[in-house]
C-alpha cells in the first residue's frame, strides 16, 4: 500500500501541477480527494483490512500525502485566479498613448455669432454686463413699458407678431424689450448689451427678413448726458471700422428716447465718396439711440431726477452683412451650409 501511496501522490501533484484552468482543478480534487470516488479516500477504507502496526504506518503516509496534494491543489487554484485577474486588468487597462483618433471636419461660426462676439468683447472690456431676455414678451416689456402708446404703428398686427388668442403677448420686435427688465433687476447704476433675435411682420426682400438680430445698450448712472453716448458709439465704431471713422448724430424719433438721434459713420467701402452701399450718401446708419425718455426710467423703478441714461441699438444683422459683403438679409436664415460654411 505504501508504494501505491506514493505512486497516487506522485501523479496527482503532477497533474495538478498541469492544470490548464480552474475547471480542470476540481476535476483532479474529486478525482483524488473526493469523499465518495476519490482514489485517496478508497485506499483509506482498505486500512482496516491491515495489522495494527501497517496500519498506523500507511495512515501516517496517507495523511501526508492529502496535506501534500491539498496544498497543491490551494497553491494552483490562487495562482490561476492571479493569471486570470491579471488577463482581466489588461483587456480593460487604456492605453494613454494611442495617438489621438482623428477629428470629423470642424464646424463653423455663423457670421452673426463672429459679429456678436466682437462686440461682446468690446462691451465687457469697457465693464458692460452681458444679458439676455425671452423672445415670447409681454406686451408690457415690449412696448408699455418703453413709452410706445397704443396708437403707435409698432402695436399694429401688420408690424408685430402676436401670440393668437393672446394679444398681450407677442414675439419680441425688439431687444428694448429687455431695458425695463435690467432696471428692475439690477438697479442704478447699470451697464449692459442685450443680444438676441427679433421678430416682425415684414415683407421678405433682400434687404428685409422677418427674423433678424440686434445688439440693445444701456448704460444709467448721475449725470449722463449725449456726450456719454457719443464716446460709446465712436469707440465702437473705430472697433468695428477702423480708427479715425467718423460719426454724425441726425435726429431721430424713437418713444423710448428724448431726444433720439441715428448714429451714422462714414461708408467703410468709399470712405465718404459715395457708392452702392451707402446709396452714394457717404453715410451708414448702423446705431440709433438716445437719452432714456424719464417715463422709461420711472417704469423701471429709477428716479430720474436722481439718475439719467442713454440707450444704442445696433443691427447684427446688418452689420454682418456689411462686414462679410452679404446682398441678402434671407441667406442669414436659409440653413444653407454651402453659406455658413465660408467664414
Amino acid at each position: 500500500m505504501l508504494e501505491d501511496l506514493k505512486k497516487l501522490k506522485d501523479e496527482a501533484l503532477n497533474a495538478i501541477s498541469a492544470a490548464a484552468d480552474v475547471l480542470n482543478l476540481e476535476e483532479l480534487e474529486n478525482r483524488f480527494l473526493g469523499r465518495k470516488s476519490g482514489e485517496l479516500t478508497a485506499m483509506m477504507k482498505g486500512l482496516k483490512d491491515l495489522a495494527d502496526d501497517a496500519k498506523r504506518e500507511a495512515g501516517a503516509v496517507m495523511n501526508e500525502v492529502k496535506s501534500a496534494v491539498s496544498e497543491a491543489l490551494a497553491t494552483k487554484r490562487n495562482e490561476l485566479a492571479g493569471v486570470g485577474q491579471s488577463e482581466m486588468l489588461s483587456a480593460e487597462k487604456i492605453d494613454i498613448t494611442q495617438p489621438s483618433l482623428p477629428i470629423a471636419e470642424r464646424g463653423h461660426f455663423h457670421p452673426l455669432t463672429l459679429v456678436q462676439q466682437d462686440l461682446e468683447d468690446l462691451f465687457l472690456s469697457m465693464g458692460f454686463m452681458v444679458l439676455d431676455g425671452p423672445e415670447l414678451e409681454s406686451d408690457y416689456y415690449c412696448f408699455d413699458a418703453l413709452n410706445i402708446p397704443k396708437t403707435h404703428p409698432a402695436r399694429d398686427m401688420q408690424d408685430t407678431f402676436y401670440v393668437k388668442n393672446h394679444s398681450d403677448w407677442a414675439m419680441r420686435p425688439h431687444t428694448s424689450s429687455v431695458q425695463v427688465r435690467a432696471m428692475q433687476k439690477y438697479g442704478a447704476s447699470l451697464r449692459a448689451i442685450v443680444p438676441g433675435r427679433c421678430f416682425r411682420n415684414e415683407a421678405t426682400d433682400a434687404r428685409h427678413e422677418h427674423t433678424f438680430d440686434q445688439l440693445e445698450g444701456i448704460v444709467i448712472d448721475k449725470n449722463i448726458n449725449f456726450s456719454h453716448m457719443k464716446g460709446v458709439m465712436q469707440a465702437a465704431a473705430d472697433y468695428l471700422y477702423g480708427k479715425g471713422t467718423e460719426i454724425r448724430l441726425m435726429p431721430k424719433y424713437y418713444p423710448f428716447v428724448e431726444p433720439g438721434v441715428r448714429g451714422e459713420v462714414t461708408c467703410f467701402l468709399c470712405k465718404g465718396k459715395g457708392c452702392r452701399v451707402c446709396k452714394n450718401s457717404g453715410w451708414l446708419e448702423v446705431m440709433p439711440g438716445g437719452i432714456i425718455h424719464p417715463n422709461v426710467l420711472r417704469e423701471g423703478g429709477i428716479d430720474p431726477n436722481v439718475y439719467q441714461g442713454f440707450a444704442f441699438g445696433f443691427g447684427l444683422t446688418r452689420l454682418a452683412m456689411l462686414k462679410y459683403n452679404i446682398d441678402d438679409i434671407r441667406l442669414m436664415q436659409s440653413g444653407d451650409l454651402r453659406f455658413v460654411n465660408q467664414f
